[in-house]
């Protein structure tokens, strides 16, 4: 096998079980070692029965692992593809000549090896039946896709058809971690700054979130603009608690998420290491929002700084792939005291204070406010959650005990609403109307 002949594709996150594999395909049927080679290919069938528990993978468990490290493996060809497709240049021939070398991988007959070293068990990731736990590295739906892009592979008769497989796979729906999953977060080690993916997200769709339709437009709008190549800008959403702030911008990065739209959550301690992230995402052909949640600042607090150096003020110009959301229940984002504005006081310009303080909010381009739903709002959006639930109470008694409810859990809010749906719907059947709401 010529494993240590690949050009692009090296570097496998995973790349130990290729290499012991490799080995055994070599040397299964060398005299002497015989115990060692059948131990080792007992501990090659763990591993990939390890791989189907973590990823959720059925089938061929070795062709799922090779696409595996093909979907995952990060180079000057795939990242070249991704989103785009398919890319002029010598680059090609390179690609092909290690996707020859997998296809060696993906044609070749364990049966002699089976023989040989008494190993009938690994007959089982052959044709291997997942349980219905699902994957804990993906989405039940990139899984598909994955033991998909195998069987593709094994339809495809030339390693030229392979590899064009490859690439249409790379143009929908990318290549490693920014391809694979949808949201992020922020870490930081010894090591330096890390973008590791979400891996249990919230599914919220946009068709979910029952009213601030005019809100709700503004922000695909701007999303729209965005993922199309348009100019666009920097959001803040704005407003009173539990309407929906957040939830829109999870639905935004659902909805978009084929589009090649991902989504990166940071908190106002790790905005010093903003810098970091925008310098491993800004060369991706991906789009990156950059979100805050719940963004505000204390009068001693100092990372706004670093947020408005890099949103609009510092030398290196703010990368077109980046978009930062943010949501706050404060307009303004910076607490603001009368202080600020007394005539008499140490600070002699007192105006530029002000202003340093208002100067955070003017650099979104897009400011969207989402108020407390008026009574009869409230009242809308019960009734659509309960007809979406299933729910069978009589309207007047529904909005009767949603207006009881609202009283002890928050006020008006599409929150509130949401969670009285939820109450309701736990309820067991017959005791669904009696005795009111706690």
């Amino acid at each position: 096998m010529r494993e240590r002949e690949l050009l692009l594709y090296r570097n496998f996150e995973d790349g130990k079980l290729l290499y012991d594999m490799a080995f055994l395909m070599e040397h299964y049927e060398d005299s002497g070692c015989r115990a060692e080679r059948r131990e080792l290919l007992f501990e090659c069938l763990h591993r990939l029965l390890e791989l189907a528990g973590n990823f959720g993978f059925h089938g061929n468990l070795w062709h799922c692992y090779l696409a595996n490290l093909l979907v995952n493996n990060e180079n000057s060809y795939s990242m070249g593809c991704e989103i785009r497709g398919a890319i002029q240049g010598s680059i090609n021939e390179a690609a092909l000549h290690d996707i020859i070398i997998f296809k060696e991988f993906y044609d070749y007959d364990f049966a002699p090896m089976m023989d040989a070293l008494q190993v009938p068990e690994f007959e089982l990731i052959m044709k291997y039946e997942a349980s219905s736990q699902e994957s804990r590295v993906y989405n039940r739906r990139i899984c598909a896709r994955i033991c998909e892009l195998s069987e593709h592979f094994c339809q495809n008769r030339t390693p030229r058809e392979m590899k064009d497989t490859l690439t249409e796979f790379y143009k929908e729906y990318g290549v490693g971690k920014f391809g694979l999953h949808k949201s992020f977060r922020v870490a930081h080690d010894e090591k330096g700054v890390h973008v590791p993916p979400i891996l249990n997200i919230a599914h919220v769709q946009l068709d979910d979130l029952v009213g601030y339709e005019i809100p709700k437009q503004k922000l695909i709008d701007n999303t729209e603009a965005f993922v199309s190549g348009r100019k666009a800008n920097n959001c803040l959403l704005f407003g009173d608690a539990g309407t929906g702030k957040s939830s829109c911008i999870k639905a935004i990065a659902n909805a978009y998420y084929e589009r090649g739209l991902r989504i990166i959550e940071i908190y106002k301690h790790q905005f010093e290491d903003l810098n970091d992230v925008i310098a491993q995402i800004k060369n991706r052909n991906y789009k990156f929002i950059i979100y805050m949640d719940d963004l505000s600042f204390e009068d001693f607090e100092i990372e706004y700084k670093y947020l408005k150096a890099v949103i609009e003020g510092g030398l290196e110009k703010k990368p077109d792939n980046v978009l930062i959301y943010a949501t706050s229940n404060r307009r303004h984002l910076i607490r603001e005291n009368f202080s600020d504005r007394e005539e008499i006081r140490e600070d002699m310009h007192t105006g530029d204070t002000v202003q340093e303080k208002l100067s955070l909010v003017s650099r979104f381009g897009v400011t969207i406010y989402f108020g407390a739903p008026t009574k009869k709002e409230f009242q809308g959006i019960v009734r659509a959650l309960a007809e979406r639930a299933g729910l069978t109470i009589p309207e007047e008694e529904l909005l009767l005990e949603a207006n009881r409810w609202e009283l002890s859990h928050g006020g008006l809010s599409g929150r509130t609403a949401r969670q009285f749906i939820d109450y309701l719907s736990g309820q067991p059947e017959d005791e669904e109307t009696s005795g009111g709401v706690q």
